[in-house]
């Protein structure tokens, strides 16, 4: 009994501190709910959670983007807010926290997150939409193509 506890103590120490497939504990805490924005050390940021200086966006308002200037892939992911689903992967419409403070500021729960297909791609990819306020409201939404190091607030 003494040697299977023991096996499996570090088995799962290693499994913890290893990182189990590929990206370790930043998969584990995406594929547990958490946005990206909680996973540390995502590309772009540094471990401070604030952007890094590789041209990530400064805090402040983010720049602007009109839906006809997104990708059509984008559109048809608003379109899915809109009218509640269903999305294409169980993730879309996690909370999306912010603690990177990219967004303007609002209590917990106001945002989620929502992906926006890349073609080509078989997997969620890095561009995302961000929504503000009740589920299948459109009025407050962010996009990002860089995995939330920045934002473009989508306007009209």
């Amino acid at each position: 009994m003494n040697r299977a506890w023991a096996f499996f103590c570090i088995l799962t120490l290693s499994a913890i501190l290893g990182g189990c497939g590929k990206g370790g504990s930043q998969n584990a805490a995406q594929e547990a709910g958490a946005p990206a924005s909680e996973a540390p050390g995502q590309p772009g940021q540094a471990a401070s959670d604030t952007p890094a200086a590789s041209g990530a966006q400064e805090r402040g308002a983010p720049a602007a983007i009109t839906k006809a200037q997104l990708p059509a892939e984008a559109a048809e992911t608003l379109r899915l807010i809109k009218s509640g689903g269903p999305f294409p992967f169980g993730e879309d419409g996690v909370l999306f926290r912010n603690s990177a403070a990219l967004l303007p500021q609002h209590p917990r729960g106001y945002y989620h997150a929502y992906t926006v297909r890349t073609p080509g791609l078989a997997d969620r990819g890095q561009r995302r939409i961000v929504c503000g306020g009740p589920r299948r409201q459109t009025s407050d939404c962010y996009y990002t193509d860089d995995y939330y190091t920045s934002f473009k607030r989508i306007a009209g």
